[in-house]
């Protein structure tokens, strides 16, 4: 058996971590097809033998049946009558995207769950669990996202250090102590206070500090490795400094970094959830696990609002720590044996 299928096995053997990991898996998929199962536009539309795809082109009124020729409203109940008198139409489960305010709800907002929204609604009439798959898809791609830039630039900064040592290692080292000794939270308040948030800014404010958590694993490995015999030998062979690096020490180095991956991932989603709750954070209007659990605690006679943002986030960061947990122990050198 090789040393990956042993790994495998080891994660396997540890059944919190391995149901985790597929609990974690269904989500993804669940939370990344959110534009098929939340939507307020039909996937698919037959109207007067004519067939329309609403989410892909645009559909009017008057193409169904309306006077105007602006797009069709299909949670308006006429328009449905409108649709049925002379065709059908496929809607998704969740007829309501991140953004639909359902107007025509006989329930102030915000609305308590029923048989139309089955969480309820937010304080402006928007479907919390269309907002939640939408948030949580974009909550997952950001993390990992982060996490890969993290990863990459923590390792490449942790493999030079560790592997020339010397004064490079010790002026690496300094400028890492002065870093990460900085206010991280109150300077990315006011980095993201002074500048418009968007996807692309928070992903590039988190990163400035994301990276630092994994180059004291990478410096340990590549100091611990580069002494021994087969890279003193490619060495003495006329192997470039990059080649070694790459080829001989990284992949060893990758081994411990893994463990670290999972929790790096949670630690991506408290830091998005933290700023957006704040609201310096994502724009206005964009789904979020941090707006949800502003809008619970604003909202605190509509209970539904934040025993879901609760639920939500306990249970994402539990998976995901449970994982970390499992990876850690199948990479555990001193743990072979058990």
């Amino acid at each position: 058996m090789t040393k990956t299928n042993q790994k495998w096995q080891k994660f396997k053997a540890n059944k919190r971590a391995y149901y985790s990991f597929w609990l974690l898996i269904i989500i993804t998929i669940i939370s990344l097809s959110a534009p098929i199962l939340a939507d307020s536009k039909p996937l698919v539309l037959m109207y007067r033998h004519q067939l329309y795809f609403p989410t892909l082109q645009f559909v009017s009124d008057d193409m169904v049946g309306g006077n105007l020729p602006t797009e069709a409203v299909y949670t308006d109940a006429l328009t449905r009558s409108k649709i049925r008198a002379e065709g059908w139409a496929l809607y998704p489960p969740i007829p309501y995207k991140y953004d639909t305010v359902d107007y025509f709800s006989n329930q102030p907002f915000p609305a308590s769950p029923d048989q139309n929204h089955w969480l309820g609604t937010d304080d402006q009439g928007r479907d919390i669990l269309a907002r939640l798959l939408y948030a949580l898809r974009l909550s997952l791609f950001f993390t990992v996202v982060l996490t890969f830039f993290s990863a990459v630039i923590g390792i490449g900064v942790g493999a030079v250090q560790g592997y020339f040592g010397g004064r490079t290692d010790l002026f690496i080292g300094r400028f890492l102590e002065i870093w990460s000794s900085l206010p991280q939270l109150f300077i990315l308040i006011i980095i993201s206070s002074l500048i418009e948030p968007s996807f692309t800014s928070l992903l590039i404010i988190l990163l400035l500090f994301g990276w630092t958590s994994l180059t004291g694993v990478v410096r340990a490995e590549f100091l611990k490795t580069r002494g021994l015999d087969y890279v003193k030998a490619a060495k003495v062979l006329g192997v470039g400094d990059f080649k070694i690096m790459t080829r001989h020490i990284l992949p060893n180095a990758l081994v411990a970094t893994i463990t670290y991956v999972p929790f790096l991932l949670a630690g991506g989603i408290v830091a998005l959830s933290a700023l957006d709750f704040l609201g310096l954070g994502l724009p206005a209007g964009t789904p979020s696990l941090g707006e949800l659990i502003r809008q619970g605690k604003e909202n605190l006679s509509a209970p539904w609002i934040g025993l879901t943002a609760f639920f939500v986030m306990t249970l994402i960061l539990s998976l995901l720590l449970f994982v970390g947990e499992g990876v850690r122990d199948a990479f555990d050198p001193h743990r072979e044996g058990k």
